[in-house]
């Protein structure tokens, strides 16, 4: 499935539990960000959702960083 959608697997390192959780906080976020801006409207097909929560979720990787100078795509370009 990851080659598929090209994307890269990237596990936690071993013995470092608190890897787990700063992944997970991650996910968190972003799924909480989009389900509030999502959750009074209505959708009537899955593609109709699926193309709401992609906008939102470009719209969140553009978002600056809180702490950090950048945003996510400025960091990636960088690197």
């Amino acid at each position: 499935m990851l080659s598929y959608y090209g994307k890269a697997s990237l596990p936690t390192r071993v013995r470092r539990p608190k890897d787990k959780a700063k992944v997970e906080v991650g996910v968190q976020v972003v799924e909480r960000w989009i389900l509030a801006r999502l959750r009074h409207q209505k959708f009537f097909s899955l593609s109709e959702l699926n193309s709401a929560i992609s906008q939102l979720l470009e719209e969140l990787k553009h978002r600056p960083f809180r702490k950090l100078p950048g945003s996510r795509p400025e960091t990636l370009s960088s690197a």
